[in-house]
């Protein structure tokens, strides 16, 4: 499914979390799509099973994936319109972000580029 980069200070939960997020913002994980059970991607990914847990639990209260007793994690239906706190939180961050860039001399065209490109990935996912 994906690899972990066990070198990063960002704990490996954290990356699972972070990791999944794209997959299911990308829509490379459908509406509803059983995620793997904890063991079997603990094993896969050669990591403790109570990270896994960690992960899906933090996945969950995020509102990404829901869980249902004796049958596993799925996808949580998309709910765009249903965001608006969390996106205001993801413009508030973009917002510095792009401060930081641009004082970091990147151009608007850079950004621009660097938009398409996240665009074309969505699409061609």
């Amino acid at each position: 499914m994906f690899e972990l980069d066990f070198r990063s200070r960002k704990p490996i939960y954290e990356q699972l979390v972070d990791r999944l997020k794209q997959l299911i913002i990308r829509d490379l994980l459908k509406d509803d799509e059983k995620l793997p059970s904890v063991r079997e991607l603990a094993n896969q990914l050669a990591i403790n099973p109570n990270t896994i847990q960690k992960a899906y639990r933090e996945l969950e209260s995020q509102g990404y994936i829901y869980s249902v007793k004796g049958k596993g994690s799925f996808v949580h239906p998309s709910k765009k319109l249903e965001n608006e706190e969390e996106l205001e939180k993801v413009r508030n961050q973009l917002k510095k972000l792009l401060s930081e860039a641009f004082y970091l001399g990147m151009t608007v065209e850079e950004i621009q580029m660097l938009i398409s490109e996240m665009e074309g990935g969505q699409k061609n996912d």
